[in-house]
């Protein structure tokens, strides 16, 4: 079946008439620049996959319709540029690859013609644990239990890496899969079969909207969906509201990403966004990294939305530069993105586009805040932190109390660690891990651990022995300027 679309279809470039791309501006329809910037994604998905079987026209229209259907419950459906996958439930769908190989082998058939449709991409993050700490042999032994409890997995990895085409496995020790995917894998315009289009992508681990931090549209899946996407079939998904999220002003010298993150965060459970996107847009949002903006992004499972988008402007361009993209693609993506009408200034008010509900949050109100006791989602100021633990040490059981009787509120117990004794109290901190992919990606967070440490040792500080620490850099790159920039030694100390 044609495309009912291909009179869009034209050259990016016309130096280059093998290089086409859907222009969805030449649609004619003047609601497209109205769309909030995530929808037009979905839009030029279902625009380019139209085939009046799995997508049909209809489709596209409720779509381009948003502003009238996004509260009708309307389902579309949507095939993602590419899948991306981490080793706990990225192996069974390489078993089912494999299973499936298997069955046509049985049948008479040519296995070898069992592969992925849709891009995968597999990182092993998921199976190294800290068994050995605070030895400066540590992360080789832990990384030689990994190889040990985990062989016939890895083996069976590195048999699918060369088996099966249109898949590629990442190595363990090389990051967090969602660190790797924003410095490596992330294409955000793909060039591919004579076409050029949006990144977008499911993945089978909730943080995977992470990646919506850099412009390309992401959210986490079960594995059965995402099997269905390496297949070919698109996903059913109820059309989302959006809610428009406007940054404005610029965060004080003392407040970090995670200050921000979990302001957002808490605002974002009180406007209650479960199923929804939230989009951002306003100038503040020209004034964070994209490591900031990713750490936002992270964050999303906790505050309920399904994705939480920042268009990509010429941050996002100049983070690709910095994360070794060759110039032609820094080219094509910007040249694309601008021909479709998917290049955001967020200093210019005009481009901002019809939201279902616009929220604001000024980043010059924002403090510096910690979360818990118990869910990261918690937000407690800094300066409230002592009097919200002892209150919730008393408080009924639940996310904000204990429970704990006031008679025992003060009680502490002595134990015996290496010959020697010492006491524990409520409160004692027992673990200390910088491993969460909220943060190890962030230069700010991590250099300012870093710069805590260096004068934590040099004031002669140390942890007690029994403390368990951690920690997990986010790739490679983080590793390295941790280490060139100096704290790494004094990290390691701790």
């Amino acid at each position: 079946m044609r495309n009912p679309y291909a009179h869009i279809v034209e050259p990016l470039d016309p130096k280059e008439p093998a290089k086409k791309i859907y222009n969805l501006c030449k649609l004619g329809d003047p609601r497209y620049a109205r769309l909030p910037f995530s929808i037009r994604v979905l839009l030029e998905a279902a625009v380019r996959n139209c085939d009046e079987f799995l997508v049909r026209k209809d489709d596209v229209e409720s779509i381009l319709n948003w502003k009238e259907t996004q509260t009708q419950s309307v389902e579309v459906p949507f095939k993602p540029a590419r899948v991306i996958l981490q080793d706990f439930t990225g192996v069974p769908a390489v078993v089912d690859f494999a299973a499936m190989r298997d069955a046509v082998k049985k049948l008479g058939g040519d296995p070898e013609k069992i592969n992925p449709v849709c891009p995968a991409d597999l990182v092993i993050d998921h199976s190294i644990q800290v068994d050995f700490n605070r030895k400066p042999d540590s992360l080789q032994k832990n990384q030689d239990l990994e190889f040990e409890r985990n062989k016939e997995r890895f083996e069976f990895l590195k048999w699918g890496s060369k088996a099966f085409h249109n898949m590629r496995i990442i190595p363990p020790g090389s990051g967090i899969v969602h660190q790797v995917n924003l410095e490596y894998l992330a294409r955000v315009v793909f060039d591919q079969d004579g076409f050029y289009y949006p990144d977008s992508l499911v993945g089978t681990d909730s943080h995977t909207t992470m990646i919506d931090g850099l412009g390309v549209l992401g959210w986490g899946v079960g594995g059965i969906e995402a099997e269905a996407v390496m297949l070919g079939q698109p996903i059913s998904m109820v059309l989302p509201e959006v809610i428009g999220y406007k940054l404005l002003g610029s965060p004080g010298p003392l407040v970090t990403s995670t200050d921000i993150v979990l302001t957002v965060t808490k605002h974002l459970r009180q406007v209650g966004v479960v199923g929804k996107f939230v989009e951002f847009f306003g100038p503040g949002v020209a004034q964070l990294s994209i490591a900031d903006r990713a750490t936002i992004a992270n964050m999303c499972p906790e505050y309920g939305a399904t994705a939480a988008f920042f268009p990509v402007d010429h941050i996002s361009v100049k983070y690709l530069e910095q994360t070794g993209r060759d110039e032609d693609k820094l080219n094509y993506i910007t040249q694309y993105l601008k021909a479709v009408g998917m290049f955001r200034d967020f200093n210019d008010s005009s481009q901002d586009p019809d939201f279902t509900e616009v929220v604001e949050l000024d980043l010059s109100t924002v403090v510096s805040c910690c979360s818990g006791p118990k869910r990261p989602q918690d937000k407690v100021a800094v300066t409230d932190m002592k009097k919200d633990f002892e209150s919730c040490l008393g408080a009924k059981q639940g996310f904000k109390g204990f429970q704990v009787a006031p008679k025992h509120q003060t009680v502490s117990a002595s134990f015996e660690y290496n010959g020697k004794e010492y006491k524990l109290s409520h409160g004692s901190v027992v673990i200390a891990a910088i491993t969460s992919c909220t943060n190890t990606s962030n230069p700010s967070v991590m250099l300012g651990a870093g710069l805590l440490a260096k004068r934590a040792v040099q004031q002669g500080l140390s942890m007690k022995p029994y403390i368990k620490t951690s920690l997990s850099p986010g790739s490679g790159v983080v590793t390295y300027y941790l280490k060139e920039s100096g704290v790494m030694d004094y990290l390691s100390q701790l």
